[in-house]
């Protein structure tokens, strides 16, 4: 296969689409709008899966599971989910198939086999969720309950693309049921920063946590958190979300209990949620024209060591020595590979974990073992340092921290570089269709207004920032008044 990549300033949509297939992170499939994720991109995602699941657990919540198909009497139940996410079902209405007359080795559904009721693919789980949830729930005794699954869920996209939109995907899913609003709502908020801290902190990506405007809101919440951040095509992406739900699927369920006066109260819930489609966004974040740049945190290989080589006496001296590093790095806890890989020479792995984006690579070859010196490559700055083999462990365990720190400082700088506001309709445009980027700007507050910017330029509302200052102004587009500038931008 070819390793040649797009440029990103030919082709964005190609240069993303060839990094995901060339740096073996996933692959398409034989069913439409799936994927296949491939070993790489998935021990990426298990890095991510395992330190969120830690995050989850240190604030209390626990892990459970949950049937894929939702009866489509329970998915009726709360009319606004239902609706919104009816367009996107897939319907499971029979359960066999039968051998076709017509035609030997073909097979066609069983018409006798048709289920009493059809069944929903979860596009997401709340109805099944809060049916069990009422069997779950008596007295506020039996509050809160904290519970999270990992699972895959199923959404008819017509468009996608590889992480950021595919038919099937995998997520985690928090559905908590509390007694009262004011715990319902800090659950929310705690959730939205453990996204944020996650994000920041383990994908050197920076964030802005707001608020959904109506139109924006998840289909059934009373209130829509979200983090935004900003891809290097200056388009924004949706990187977590976290809802308020209100009594909605309490009431839509009949899930109530007995408060400590004895009284019957509907319960109070929130979901919260985060998908592969962050490995999307760590590809359009971070990565070059050669290939991946990956995280120190969560990358699957942090250290790759390459040995360079004439005969088999150099190589076992280099091996060697190789063995001893390798036993320090993984004293230290880093990931750390040996490619002492026969069939291909050292230029060629050089290039392959570039595009793989490990963020270091070692190089040692047979002077380099005179000296007692190895070549230490970063791959985000692609800057390279001899560094004695005796002090090499510690020298990448410290590395690796500043390799973590400048990757979120350059993209808070391109962020902050391509944030601007906008006073009137012509700016908004100009900045939009030249720029790109966020756009803070007022707005009216309606609905209305909300989707005729869309329309004319397919930007939306990203959010309303948390703490967002108060400052008198007019609408780009309709010029009524207006108390605070919200976030706008194009978006995947």
């Amino acid at each position: 296969m070819s390793k040649e990549i797009t440029s990103r300033e030919t082709d964005y949509a190609q240069w993303y689409n060839d990094l995901v297939i060339k740096g073996e992170l996933a692959d398409y499939s034989a069913v439409r709008g799936c994927m296949v994720i491939k070993p790489y991109g998935f021990a990426l995602w298990e890095n991510m899966r395992d330190a969120l699941d830690r995050m989850f657990k240190e604030t209390g919540h626990v892990n459970a599971y949950f049937p894929l198909f939702v009866p489509k009497s329970l998915f009726e139940a709360e009319e606004k989910n239902a609706e919104g996410f009816a367009k996107e079902c897939a319907v499971v209405t029979h359960y066999r198939l039968k051998a076709d007359p017509a035609q030997k080795g073909k097979l066609i559904v069983d018409p006798e086999a048709k289920l009493e009721e059809e069944l929903v693919i979860r596009p997401t789980s709340e109805a099944i969720i809060w049916n069990t949830y009422k069997n779950w729930i008596q007295s506020y005794r039996d509050l809160p309950i904290l519970v999270n699954q990992w699972a895959n869920v199923v959404r008819w996209e017509m468009r996608t693309r590889l992480f950021l939109r595919t038919a099937e995907f995998l997520w985690q899913e928090g559905h908590t049921a509390h007694a009262t609003q004011e715990e319902a709502v800090a659950e929310t908020k705690q959730m939205l920063d453990v996204y944020a801290d996650f994000v920041e902190n383990w994908m050197a990506l920076p964030v802005i946590k707001g608020v959904k405007t109506e139109n924006e809101r998840f289909a059934g919440a009373v209130d829509t958190y979200c983090i935004e951040a900003l891809m290097q095509d200056g388009k924004a992406l949706q990187a977590g979300t976290s809802h308020f739900l209100g009594q909605n699927f309490a009431k839509a369920f009949d899930v109530k209990f007995s408060d400590k006066e004895n009284k019957l109260e509907y319960v109070w819930a929130t979901s919260w949620g985060v998908s592969t489609r962050l490995v999307g966004a760590l590809v359009m974040a971070h990565s070059d024209d050669q290939g991946l740049i990956l995280p120190p945190k969560i990358a699957p290989v942090q250290v790759v060591i390459v040995p360079i080589y004439k005969g088999d006496e150099q190589k076992t001296m280099i091996t060697k020595k190789v063995n001893e590093i390798t036993s320090q790095l993984k004293a230290a806890g880093i990931r750390v590979k040996y490619d002492d890989n026969e069939n291909a020479r050292p230029g060629w792995k050089f290039a392959e974990y570039e595009m793989k984006g490990v963020p270091v690579r070692l190089a040692i070859g047979a002077r380099d073992l005179e000296k007692n010196e190895v070549e230490v490559a970063r791959r985000d700055t692609k800057e390279k340092r001899m560094v004695s083999a005796d002090g090499v462990a510690e020298y990448i365990a410290v590395l690796l921290g500043e390799i973590q720190a400048a990757m979120f400082d350059k993209a808070k700088d391109f962020r902050e570089a391509n944030t601007r506001k906008a006073d009137t309709w012509d700016e908004f445009v100009q900045i939009l269709d030249n720029q790109g980027g966020f756009i803070a700007a007022h707005w009216d507050g309606t609905s209305e207004t909300e989707d005729a910017i869309k329309e004319k330029t397919k930007a939306t509302i990203r959010c309303i920032p948390i703490d967002n200052p108060q400052e008198e102004g007019k609408c780009i587009l309709t010029g009524k008044p207006s108390v605070q500038r919200v976030l706008f931008a194009r978006a995947y």
